[in-house]
């Protein structure tokens, strides 16, 4: 299996023990509502800032990706017109 499996694993086994625990709590029905309520806002709260930081980390990346793009394409036209002059004088 592998690590993320794993963990993945984990994580769902917590938050159902999380849940089954909350459920089977002797508190009223209203509080266990409300407690489970709390606690996925926080969840979901939690992988929004996991999501954004992912589309942050991604957007980074594809303007590096850009960067050096634009880097190559500059080299190559560099690259193309030191040929055309170099085939220019030779035919002179």
């Amino acid at each position: 299996m592998s690590s993320g499996k794993v963990l993945l694993g984990v994580l769902v086994g917590v938050a159902a023990g999380a849940l089954l625990g909350i459920l089977f709590a002797p508190d009223k029905g209203q509080n266990t509502r409300k407690n489970i309520t709390r606690k996925g806002e926080d969840f979901a709260d939690g992988l929004k800032e996991k999501f954004d930081e992912f589309l942050e980390n991604i957007s980074v990346k594809v303007d590096e990706v850009k960067e050096e793009v634009s880097d190559f394409t500059e080299k190559a036209k560099t690259k193309v017109s030191e040929a055309k002059k170099a085939a220019k004088t030779a035919t002179e």
